[in-house]
């Protein structure tokens, strides 16, 4: 039996981090195009934001309060880990990067780079579109320190002489507006030839004395302060879950103080005085080699006029195996594989299209968890409500970031008759589910999409993910029994072919894996491949373990963390571990195992959960079989075979959780399968 001491293994935190070194690598990749390059440094920021908002903010509230013993060395390690990381992002940045740009006519110019022409402009742009909106504050006793709001970018400035009452108060604090652009691309006529951009805190920058008259500025830099955004809501207390996230999301902007940036020239008094006011310790202090928050950089990578540094352009076609109308006769027939971003997710927008305007559908269930502030999808989900039909949304609330989105669309949808619930106390509504019933004849049929991934079509253009289109009747009831559950909250029967989390998902699971080690010490074929986004369940890996153990081989494709270190003589030696990170989210979560050489010795499930503890214990999920021995052996074509031969995208795992590239050529899945797909339109 495994246990964790004969293998250590990583922390999610470390996990996490070590993701993003291998997203942080990209940047540095020839072969990638040099906006995308600039694009993969951005989204690193804008991971690490999200890392301290949520994941290290969750550890810092445990150590401070829970007394779960957590060893102040582990934090100061990851702080370690982090900070070398932010260090290592601004080095590719500066070095890399940005002479890259420059060498490509792209600059960003601060105040020292910029000649006559283009100050003149930037101080006619402060005055007439920056200054307008900017509130110095000085501090003293009537003039506290101002409520600094999660990410905002400020000034602190260190001021001689007296203010306009006589009192030597010397600290102010400048904020720079929201509303603003953060990147400002310069006029062609003044940019001699090149595309020359300048950043709003530059702008700020050159003319901050300006702000305060009289008096002159010693010192000054930017700062930012990042705060713990999860919003904790006792739900065994609250009587409308609703109203009381709303209420919350109000002061998520102030949250607990977990990480202060500022420039690496920033002196030591002002960032002192910065850490006093928010509570954190110097380890919490990151003093960046460049500006602050390179997250706004995409604003750049969007004006840029550079299509050649730029991917290019992919456009999916639509499924060959679905007709454009008619879509319920063709699915009475047979079940249909939507493979995303490389076909089309039109498709599933059609699919709900014709199944709104059929006066034969009578009713229209649906999950809805990331669809964003503007969607087709819930726009359709209205017009069905108008047209008369049943609809039930399963509208959950606390989905990270999209709280205000979710809400909004639940109180549309309930303002015209729509039956909305909110998914279960305790628990996140993470499967993707919708279901269709059709009167047809003398019967009602149903037709459902189950999914891999969100009901957005934004995200559909750049996660991979799989959508499954079926009127299979064992199927459709057991997606009819789960909605039953959310909505009523009655025991209903077990599903007889979905897995669902928190029941019987992370138990069937194991046994299967069982199942498959005994055919491995049966001398039996025994194979074990899965393509998740994480793979942190301690339950489930002990699983792994003692199926290699016992002799199976077993790959995994693991995007994200992965706390399994593979390759651990007499623990994890059967066991490989490879993440592939290319121009695409790898986002489909694919689970296979075979346990024996017959036709019938092998399942494979697609599933919304990946196999961490807050998806199989704390999350409403589903997993599916595809039973159709076509589309089974498409999905191993698609989605698992060319990311166990990729050689350019994939990066292996070694014992001590550290990851290397396999190789700097060979074959891309992603691209191999735009290839594939591309021929195909």
């Amino acid at each position: 039996m495994y246990t964790a001491p004969r293998l250590k293994l990583l922390s999610r935190e470390q996990a996490i981090l070590e993701f993003n070194r291998r997203v942080l690598a990209q940047a540095q990749r020839e072969d990638v195009p040099l906006l995308e390059r600039l694009r993969y440094i951005c989204i690193v920021s804008s991971n690490l934001d999200e890392f301290f908002e949520v994941r290290f903010a969750d550890v810092l509230e445990a150590s401070r309060t829970r007394g779960t013993g957590i060893d102040p060395q582990y934090l100061a390690d990851v702080a370690k880990e982090a900070h070398q990381l932010v260090d290592d992002q601004y080095q590719i940045f500066n070095d890399v990067v940005g002479p890259a740009l420059r060498e490509a006519g792209i600059y960003i110019l601060n105040h020292a780079h910029r000649n006559e022409a283009q100050s003149a402009w930037v101080a006619d742009f402060f005055h007439r579109q920056v200054r307008p909106l900017l509130v110095p504050i000085g501090l003293d006793p009537s003039h506290p320190f101002p409520q600094v709001a999660n990410k905002t970018l400020n000034f602190i400035v260190r001021l001689s002489g007296r203010d306009a009452f006589g009192r030597d108060n010397d600290i102010a604090i400048v904020r720079i507006p929201r509303v603003l652009p953060r990147v400002i691309k310069l006029p062609p006529e003044i940019s001699d030839g090149k595309q020359c951009f300048v950043l709003l805190s530059s702008v700020i920058r050159s003319h901050l004395g300006e702000l305060f008259a009289g008096r002159e500025m010693q010192a000054f830099s930017q700062f930012r302060l990042t705060r713990d955004s999860d919003i904790d809501v006792d739900e065994d207390d609250v009587t409308d879950l609703r109203q009381a996230l709303r209420s919350k999301m109000s002061t998520r902007q102030f949250g607990q103080s977990v990480r202060l940036e500022v420039v690496f020239n920033c002196p030591k008094d002002l960032s002192d005085f910065l850490l006093e006011q928010f509570g954190l310790d110097k380890q919490a202090l990151y003093e960046v080699n460049g500006p602050v928050n390179l997250v706004r950089l995409t604003q750049l990578i969007d004006q840029a006029d550079a299509d050649p540094l730029r991917f290019p352009n992919y456009q999916a076609g639509w499924p060959q195996t679905l007709p454009q109308a008619g879509m319920f006769e063709h699915l009475r027939h047979q079940d249909c594989l939507l493979h995303h971003p490389f076909e089309s997710f039109d498709a599933v927008v059609a699919f709900l299209r014709e199944a709104v305007y059929d006066p034969d559908v009578l009713a229209i269930k649906q999950t809805i968890y990331r669809t964003g502030s503007e969607s087709v999808l819930m726009d359709l989900l209205l017009e069905a409500v108008r047209r008369g039909k049943e609809v039930l949304a399963v509208v959950e609330l606390k989905a990270r970031f999209d709280e205000e989105a979710n809400i909004n669309w639940a109180e549309r949808l309930e303002a015209l008759g729509a039956q909305v619930v909110y998914g279960i106390v305790g628990l996140k509504t993470h499967a993707k589910m919708m279901l269709v019933t059709r009167r047809e004849g003398n019967r009602l049929r149903r037709y459902a999409h189950l999914s891999t991934g969100n009901y957005n079509p934004k995200t559909a253009r750049l996660y991979t993910d799989v959508g499954y289109l079926t009127s299979n009747a064992e199927i459709t009831a057991d997606v009819d029994m789960v909605f039953q559950q959310l909505s009523s909250l009655t025991h209903q029967k077990s599903t007889r072919h979905l897995l669902l989390a928190p029941f019987s998902m992370q138990s069937h699971l194991i046994r299967t894996i069982k199942h498959v080690a005994e055919a491995a010490q049966a001398g039996q074929p025994a194979r074990i491949v899965l393509k998740l986004n994480s793979l942190t369940d301690e339950p489930l890996i002990a699983a792994l373990l003692e199926a290699g153990q016992a002799g199976v081989s077993i790959d995994l494709v693991v995007r994200g963390a992965c706390i399994l270190p593979p390759g651990v003589p007499g623990l994890s030696e059967n066991i490989r571990v490879r993440s592939i990170v290319g121009r695409m989210l790898e986002h489909t979560r694919v689970l296979y195992f075979r346990w024996g050489p017959g036709d019938d010795d092998e399942v494979l499930y697609l599933s919304s959960a990946d196999w961490m503890n807050r998806n199989m214990t704390r999350r409403i999920e589903a997993a599916w079989p595809v039973r159709d021995a076509a589309l089974r052996q498409r999905v191993i074509d698609e989605c698992l075979v060319p990311y166990l031969l990729d050689h350019r995208d994939a990066w292996r795992q070694l014992g001590d959780g550290r990851y290397e590239r396999v190789s700097q050529d060979g074959v891309s899945a992603q691209q191999a399968l735009m290839a594939r797909f591309r021929a195909l339109i």
